[in-house]
């Protein structure tokens, strides 16, 4: 064995010494001969490796041609490079096999098994390799975008300049098949725009078939593109809060309280009729949809509002009506010069919506101030009355006196901020009287429930003078107690006890 090698090496050597010797008297002519043949010399550029009918490995130039495909079968490779080679086997061959391509300057298709594996390459002439690489990427791109409009999970097709339909994908055959029609969109894009976008509905009806569809359209070369996207979800969306705002309308429509919302962009976006009559703002403004400033503008022409001192100052406070209202910390009332008086208030809504309530509250404060009035009459009446006199609640509260009382106890409940109970009172009552057991019947008499019976007794002061006590049941659990200067002096000595019980 090493004499052959040696032999080998010597035998090469030598050939090698007579190419040497013999390249410079080798003739130009030869020269480009021998490149010439070298040149068209077939190439092998391997694309793929395949065992067992799965693709388990690719050149560069392979993955190029199937994309994400490695890892698929015989079968997936037979589709992407059919094409190319319509002649290729249904199965991997098991013996050397070269597939000519169907076009004349395109290089063939090499498949050499080795064992249990499957070499696939493209075999040629280095220019018509590079031709044949080219011309099967862009096949093989093609064919990937066909894969891609074919899964697309919405209509895709195209119509010429008279709108007939030249392609569709699978999506599109599926819903002409559904609609037994393939005129499934009724549109036709005008010339004049490059692309559009447009809302469509299919007139047929099928319980698997979308009814609404968003179709956008782009002009290409003489023809059109169209891609429809399913918008029945939109559109449901937009029917229940159109309904929504429609019921809400309706009820707010019957309401009293004057109602105006303003969007994120304090836009006025919704108002009911109170807010016409209590605004003597016409239809046509507020459906114009003003903006806030705007609007409270208006009603300053209108006088519906105080009247502010200063324009400036008028901005400034709106801007800080709006801040408060958008914290839920607005509400005012405007006394009007007209003489009604509305209670104003803000209140936030979500997305940064505003709302404003406008009330007429004339009448509430209208009554409120005839009570407060008929309330200062009757402390009036009471206060010039001769005897002194309080009111006790069911639970034991001095809830009223009046001038005569505080004028003879020298004291005025109403000038500390905590109740003033029976207790405190009667305590208050005995250290100005002499010893008397009246003080505690009085304070049995005002905490009893139940029916109960009048009764009056006679005290003493500690300056001697003697006062008549009188104890009267009022309605709902109340007591009145009064007291009154006794001129005869005379001493009723001990209170009924059954009267009390009554």
């Amino acid at each position: 064995m090493a004499i052959e090698t040696w032999l080998a090496i010597l035998f090469g050597t030598g050939i090698g010494l007579v190419l040497i010797l013999a390249w410079p008297h080798i003739r130009p002519e030869g020269v480009a001969r021998l490149r010439a043949a070298a040149r068209d010399s077939d190439l092998l550029e391997p694309l793929f490796l395949v065992r067992e009918a799965r693709i388990v490995d690719a050149t560069p130039a392979g993955k190029r041609l199937l994309g994400d495909s490695l890892g698929d079968g015989w079968d997936d490779l037979r589709t992407a490079l059919s094409p190319i080679f319509p002649d290729l086997p249904d199965a991997p061959p098991d013996r050397p096999l070269r597939v000519l391509s169907s076009a004349a300057e395109a290089p063939a298709l090499d498949l050499r098994p080795e064992g249990a594996r499957l070499h696939v390459g493209l075999t040629g002439p280095r220019p018509r390799l590079s031709v044949g690489l080219a011309a099967m990427s862009a096949v093989a791109q093609a064919l990937r975008l066909r894969r891609a409009t074919g899964l697309a999970p919405y209509p895709i097709w195209q119509s010429d300049s008279a709108g007939a339909i030249t392609w569709s994908n699978e999506r599109f055959a599926k819903f002409a098949a559904l609609a037994e029609s393939d005129q499934l969109f009724a549109m036709s894009p005008p010339e004049a725009k490059p692309v559009l976008r447009e809302r469509v509905k299919i007139a047929a009806s099928h319980p698997d078939l979308p009814e609404w569809f968003e179709v956008t359209s782009v002009r290409a070369g003489d023809g059109w593109f169209h891609y429809a996207v399913d918008i029945d979800a939109v559109v449901e969306a937009e029917t229940a809060r159109r309904n929504f705002v429609q019921t809400l309308a309706k009820t707010f429509a019957h309401l009293p309280i004057g109602l105006a919302i303003f969007d994120r962009n304090r836009q006025l976006v919704l108002f009911n009729p109170a807010l016409l009559d209590l605004t003597q703002l016409s239809v046509e403004f507020l459906s114009g949809r003003p903006n806030l400033m705007t609007f409270f503008d208006q009603l300053r022409e209108n006088r519906i509002m105080p009247e502010p001192k200063s324009y400036d100052g008028w901005r400034q406070q709106l801007a800080e009506l709006v801040a408060a209202a958008t914290d839920d910390r607005y509400c005012e009332t405007w006394s009007l010069p007209n003489g009604l008086t509305y209670r104003i208030a803000g209140r936030p809504h979500p997305d940064g919506a505003v709302a404003f309530l406008i009330e007429d509250i004339s009448s509430e404060i209208a009554l409120t101030r005839r009570f407060r009035a008929e309330l200062e009459l009757c402390q009036s009446v009471v206060d010039t009355m001769g005897e002194a006199v309080a009111a006790f609640s069911p639970s034991g509260v001095l809830t009223f006196c009046n001038a005569g009382y505080r004028r003879l106890w020298r004291s005025d409940p109403d000038s500390t901020f905590a109740d003033v109970t029976v207790v405190d009172a009667t305590r208050l009552w005995q250290e100005q009287c002499e010893p008397c057991p009246v003080w505690n019947e009085i304070r049995s008499f005002v905490t009893t429930f139940g029916a109960r019976t009048p009764w009056g007794r006679d005290v003493r002061l500690t300056d001697g003078r003697t006062l008549r006590v009188q104890c009267d049941p009022l309605p709902g659990g109340a007591t009145l107690v009064r007291f009154a200067a006794d001129p005869g002096g005379s001493r009723d000595p001990v209170a009924p006890v059954a009267a009390l019980a009554g």
